[in-house]
This record gives C-alpha cells, sequence and structure tokens, in this order.
C-alpha cells in the first residue's frame, strides 16, 4: 500500500471510530485513547491528522453532514412533504448525526460553531431550492423559517424517542415508524400549500 493511501485509510478509520465515541460521549466525555484504540492506530495519528480533539470533532461533524447532504437533497421542483420523510428516514436509520448535533449544541451553547459560515452555505442552497418549490413567492425569511419547521419535525421524534413514546403512547412509538412518517408528510403537503405561503 502506499504511503497516500494509508493516510487516507488511516484518515477514514479515525473519522469512523471518533463518529462512534463523540455520538456515544460527546465532545468532553470522548477519550482519544479509545479513539484510537477502536480505530486499531496510535493516539498520536489523531494529533497528526487533526491537531485536537475538539478540531476531529469538527471533522466528524463536517463528514457526517457532507453524508446527510449527498443523501437527503431538495431539488427545485421538490416535494416538501417527500424531503420531510427523506430526512425522517435518514435519521432513524442514522441517529448518531443527531446525537452529534446535540453534544455540539451542548458545548458551543449559542456561540458560534467553527466553520459556521461554510455549514450556513449549504442551508442557504436548501433555502433557495425550496423557495422555487414553492414558487418563488414566499419571502426568504419566510422559507428560511419553513425549511426550519421541516427539518425539526422530520427530526425531533428521533431526538427525543422518549416523548414519542410518552405522546404516541407505549405500543406505537417503536411500532408506527411509517404511520407518523405519513403523517408528517401529509401534514407538510397541507401546511406549506396553504394560502399563506403560496
Amino acid at each position: 500500500m502506499r504511503n497516500a493511501d494509508r493516510t487516507e485509510n488511516t484518515r477514514a478509520l479515525l473519522l469512523r471510530a471518533a463518529r462512534h465515541e463523540f455520538a456515544e460521549h460527546g465532545i468532553a466525555g470522548a477519550r482519544v485513547d479509545r479513539i484510537a484504540e477502536r480505530a486499531g492506530v496510535n493516539k498520536q495519528r489523531i494529533y497528526a491528522h487533526f491537531g485536537d480533539k475538539e478540531q476531529l470533532f469538527r471533522h466528524v461533524v463536517g463528514h457526517a453532514l457532507d453524508e446527510l447532504s449527498q443523501a437527503v437533497t431538495l431539488t427545485d421542483d421538490a416535494d416538501p412533504g417527500e424531503y420531510v420523510a427523506r430526512i425522517f428516514d435518514y435519521h432513524r436509520t442514522r441517529p448518531d448525526l443527531l446525537r452529534l448535533f446535540l453534544w455540539e449544541a451542548l458545548h458551543y451553547g449559542d456561540s458560534p460553531l467553527p466553520g459556521e459560515e461554510e455549514r450556513s452555505r449549504l442551508y442557504d442552497a436548501k433555502v433557495a431550492s425550496l423557495s422555487e418549490a414553492l414558487g418563488g413567492r414566499v419571502p426568504e425569511a419566510e422559507v428560511r423559517r419553513i425549511l426550519l419547521t421541516l427539518i425539526g419535525m422530520a427530526a425531533w421524534p428521533q431526538i427525543t424517542p422518549q416523548m414519542a413514546r410518552l405522546v404516541l403512547g407505549e405500543s406505537a412509538a417503536g411500532t408506527d415508524q411509517e404511520s407518523l412518517r405519513e403523517h408528517l408528510v401529509r401534514f407538510t403537503r397541507n401546511a406549506v400549500t396553504a394560502p399563506e405561503h403560496i
């Protein structure tokens, strides 16, 4: 294996191991030793590739967001209900990104995030696409609120499964994911096609 390939392989192993560690323990609770052990590399490789633990967390979240952006797109002709369904499905099968977001919120609070401008551009593109999908007739500030609402509705049941269980009932919370998904799609379609939005 060439040196460049080994370097990329080590980097990928570290990112995968760190994603698990950060999702389970957050930035403060994550341990570099455990990340290195899970990746099967010397912990000095973490510092060589990423600098420090906080920088590693930033790379992990960025990598996870890239995966989400590729898997869940919002095109100009998108059906907002279908977009909500794709977000719901993505987070239902990959809850680690939501856990990373929660740990990030606890760590940084309301302070600016490292790399916030770059991440904002991802959402600016989604706002532009949603605006087109809504016929270009909704003011941008309202489109941004709609996008935040759509993302929140789709992610919330996965962020707080205990609340879903309490509200929906013990039997429905875990087994009725498809009905909840269908409800969110219908709700979204009715809400974003209401007269005040078009």
